[in-house]
């Protein structure tokens, strides 16, 4: 088997591929997560023009510190979708053992809009989850858009709410 395992699938009547990405895809993948951020409602005005950069330099330090991979979608060789995952760095010291608390986290799911409602997010998804699990991990987590909450509740996902205060 090669180094970038795949898992074929077919969704409606397309062969669709799911592989390992390389650093190669790096800048599809920071382009997938920006047009999420504007199909999920974010004015392109308050995106930084740096966002490329950002991208590409968080996900440089989370292959390196944090475990990280990314997974893309193909169809008819045409790279329709991604998602990445890492180990969740937390928001406070992670002074607990492995096998007690040890957290992914799975970000930046997208499939373009023409490929939508085919089953690619969920097949992307559960990559991430057998990869979190050959870590170690104990939980995934992830911050899901109006869109994707049926995609994760289908997986198994609990549903939460985010409490927040809006200072401005």
């Amino acid at each position: 088997m090669s180094s970038k395992k795949s898992l074929e699938i077919m969704l409606t009547e397309k062969h669709t591929t799911i592989t390992e990405a390389t650093s190669k895809e790096d800048s599809l993948i920071a382009k997938h997560s920006y047009q999420m951020w504007l199909d999920i409602g974010v004015d392109e005005s308050n995106l930084l023009l740096e966002w490329q950069n950002i991208t590409l330099k968080l996900i440089e330090e989370a292959r390196r510190d944090l475990f990280y991979k990314a997974f893309i979608a193909e169809v008819d060789n045409t790279v329709v979708g991604s998602a990445s995952c890492q180990l969740f760095a937390g928001l406070y010291p992670n002074v607990f053992k492995d096998e007690y608390r040890k957290f992914g986290y799975i970000w930046g799911v997208y499939v373009e809009q023409s490929y939508r409602r085919q089953g690619i997010a969920k097949c992307l998804t559960n990559r991430a989850i057998e990869y979190l699990k050959t870590i170690g991990c104990t939980r995934v987590v992830l911050n899901a858009s109006p869109l994707g909450q049926p995609v994760y509740s289908s997986l198994g996902f609990s549903e939460g709410n985010l409490m927040q205060l809006d200072l401005i």
